[in-house]
């Protein structure tokens, strides 16, 4: 990250008057460790701010310390009266629901962009990226840490939080030796790592199980290009009960299968006419994301997704999108 971008960041960031802070629909851990972080960033300098998501988080990261501060009823945002506008791990302008906002925003609105995926859009005024780190988590450690912030226990919990569910628990290739130091200076900072763990991979519920059983037993190969598949449509969900939370490492835990150049997981979106796409790699010679980027999504290398029109339809042939 380069240290100028850094330094003018943390300026604009303490010179604003009214902060909106805007995370990702369908918030994952790296999302809103992210923005549970500078919320305590900010208030631990007094800034006034609005942290906005589309949806509601997840119950398993009620533990991390201003997740109820969130707000996702767009109604209550008033968008005209923020001087700056972060947004954190958002991947694209779409995600963050506030696309034609920011676009028409007004010359003296001023957008902070912290993310670790590949750019997807060119909207922020300052955007502060590092593809080459785990998750936005440790893109904001590196940000904290230029500007010598002090870390303490709510703070360290955000960011191994962040970095421990972008990361599998640190099992991922997007692991470095960096992210590894990173996290055990949390954890001396007084990050809780067994209870991380306990609620964030330890807590599937009954639905979750037999969901999680479903992708299993749908997981198929595709000979031809030894890609592995699975799906689970609306009914699915409707069977086992299932909720959108309880998705959440599926397609992580199905790149475990040996053999295969990547896994392509699809699933229908409640009520919405819309297929999520999961796609997943641990070949080295395999780019997952120019596989997303055709259907219009995006990513890492070993990791991306996308959202695509249709339902699943099973037919003697196999499944199709329709």
């Amino acid at each position: 990250m380069i240290k100028e971008k850094v330094l003018e960041a943390h300026k604009k960031i303490l010179a604003a008057e009214n902060i909106l802070l805007v995370t990702h629909d369908r918030p994952d851990g790296d999302a809103l460790s992210s923005i549970c972080s500078m919320m305590e960033f900010l208030q631990v300098n007094n800034k006034k701010y609005f942290a906005y998501c589309l949806d509601q988080p997840p119950y398993q990261f009620n533990f991390l310390p201003n997740v109820d501060r969130i707000i996702f009823d767009k109604s209550q945002l008033d968008f005209s009266k923020h001087d700056l506008i972060i947004a954190l791990d958002c991947g694209s302008l779409n995600r963050t629901n506030l696309a034609r906002e920011i676009s028409g925003r007004q010359s003296w609105q001023f957008v902070i962009e912290f993310d670790h995926h590949p750019r997807t859009d060119n909207y922020a005024d300052l955007e502060l990226r590092e593809v080459s780190s785990s998750s936005t988590a440790e893109v904001l450690y590196n940000f904290f840490k230029e500007n010598s912030v002090r870390f303490d226990k709510r703070l360290a919990n955000c960011i191994l939080t962040g970095i421990l569910t972008d990361t599998g628990n640190l099992l991922y290739e997007s692991t470095s030796e960096k992210t590894i130091k990173i996290a055990s200076e949390m954890m001396i900072y007084g990050a809780r790592f067994p209870i991380i763990l306990e609620n964030t991979w330890r807590n599937k519920s009954l639905p979750a199980m037999r969901i999680w059983g479903e992708a299993l037993s749908n997981l198929q190969i595709n000979k031809y290009y030894n890609f592995a598949f699975s799906i689970l449509t609306k009914d699915n969900l409707k069977e086992t009960s299932a909720t959108e939370e309880e998705l959440e490492g599926i397609a992580g835990f199905l790149s475990n299968l040996y053999g295969v150049n990547g896994v392509v997981f699809l699933r229908e979106l409640e009520g919405k006419g819309k297929i999520k796409g999961s796609l997943r790699t641990t070949h080295p010679k395999v780019n997952i994301s120019k596989l997303a980027e055709v259907l219009g999504g995006g990513g890492h290398r070993r990791a991306s997704g996308f959202v695509i029109e249709g339902s699943l339809v099973e037919t003697e042939k196999g499944w199709r999108i329709v």
